[in-house]
């Protein structure tokens, strides 16, 4: 009974005889040492422990609240764990982001090869490959300084691409000297297996394979398309360069139909960059009626625009071995498509990247001919060319 509760004489003072202090003591302490969350109780369940309290005193001790915090503290303290469980562990996109493969492409001329890079991308293309994203291009190009062929090598095989492609024979060596692991893709080599790249075209071994332009009866045919042209022509120079394996093989043929068709062939050897002025002296000298100046000669790849200048200035009716030659002022050219050629070095790339071996890649040959007429030179030069000629024409640039 309420009544029967000694009177304490101060405040939190322990009743001696009873054991435990009075009811409304008792409430304050409970109140005093509750958790935030039971000073949220509402009305209702405040007046319930109070009555508790009042009623059965000895439960007041016994019945400890649970321990509680609140949902603002539990959330926080939740954020922050997860903060840290995140700082420590590295983000799981980065553990699976794909590598992505890295092609190494080495040539000798910037500009004037454009169209042919513009084919190698364009077989990537088609290919299902998108440059920067799931293909890296490294791209080097010594213009017509031959000689820093090697040291771009050297910073290609540095970058440890997935797969090098060489431009030409000159190309396809100096890369080939520095790595005999990394593959090696040849856009244009005009004899492979004679130049020592591969075994053989249908095995080539090693880690070259790729593309050979090996059609040494198209050096024949240039020369009689110049004689439907030139009316009574008898000599004729040939531009060529000793150092590359193409150019000697076109010398051996157009030489060999030369002496068929009694015409009287010139030869005119190139070394270096700065034999093309004496080489204009010789042809002038030799008074020739026409030019012939074969592909893959890397001396004069980057001076295509001097040779046909000067085949203008001279009045020469000149055919070369690629189309490129007609596009910067040459009359005439027939030879294996380069841009094909190129476009299907990409598929080269696509089989190495998926697990081929360039051992195993057999060496193709060009499917894909091409004769290109620039009508505009003929008519600089005083020249008609024949309508059967025109119809056979795979372009004629008016």
């Amino acid at each position: 009974m309420l009544g029967s509760w000694p009177i304490c004489t101060r405040p939190g003072q322990v009743n001696r005889e009873v054991g435990m202090n009075p009811p409304n003591i008792l409430f304050e302490q409970a109140a005093a040492h509750r958790d935030p969350y039971d000073k949220e109780l509402d009305g209702t369940a405040a007046q319930q422990e109070r009555s508790t309290a009042l009623d059965n005193p000895g439960q007041v001790h016994s019945r400890r609240a649970r321990p509680r915090h609140s949902m603002s503290s539990r959330t926080l303290f939740g954020f922050i764990l997860l903060l840290a469980i995140a700082a420590a562990s590295p983000p799981t996109d980065a553990q699976q982001a794909p590598r992505i493969p890295k092609i190494g492409f080495l040539a000798t001329a910037g500009q004037l090869l454009a169209p042919n890079i513009a084919a190698f991308r364009l077989g990537l293309r088609e290919l299902g490959y998108v440059e920067g994203k799931t293909v890296l291009l490294e791209v080097r190009l010594s213009g017509d300084a031959v000689e820093r062929l090697p040291q771009l090598a050297r910073e290609l095989v540095a970058l440890k691409p997935d797969v090098i492609v060489a431009t030409n024979d000159v190309a396809i060596a100096s890369v080939r000297r520095e790595t005999q692991t990394i593959p090696i893709v040849m856009a244009f080599s005009s004899d492979p297996a004679g130049a020592g790249f591969v075994a053989s075209l249908a095995r080539p071994g090693g880690n070259v394979t790729g593309l050979s332009t090996l059609s040494p009866e198209t050096s024949g045919k240039r020369l009689e398309l110049l004689r439907e042209v030139v009316p009574g022509l008898s000599r004729v120079a040939l531009l060529w360069t000793p150092d590359s394996r193409g150019n000697l093989l076109d010398y051996k043929e157009t030489e060999a139909v030369a002496r068929s068709l009694h015409l009287e062939l010139q030869s005119i050897e190139l070394f270096r960059v700065e034999d093309l002025d004496r080489a204009f002296s010789a042809v002038t000298k030799g008074r020739a009626q026409a030019l012939i100046v074969p592909a893959g000669n890397p001396i004069i790849i980057a001076r295509q625009d001097q040779v046909a200048s000067f085949a203008q200035r001279s009045r020469l009716p000149s055919i070369h071995g690629a189309r490129q030659y007609v596009d910067n002022g040459g009359l005439m050219s027939y030879g294996p498509s380069t841009a094909d050629l190129f476009r299907r070095a990409a598929t080269y790339v696509d089989k190495i990247l998926k697990g081929a071996k360039p051992a195993d890649l057999p060496v193709e040959q060009p499917t894909r001919f091409e004769l290109v007429i620039n009508l505009k030179t003929a008519k600089a030069l005083g020249l008609t060319i024949p309508p059967s000629l025109l119809a056979r024409a795979d372009e004629v640039i008016e």
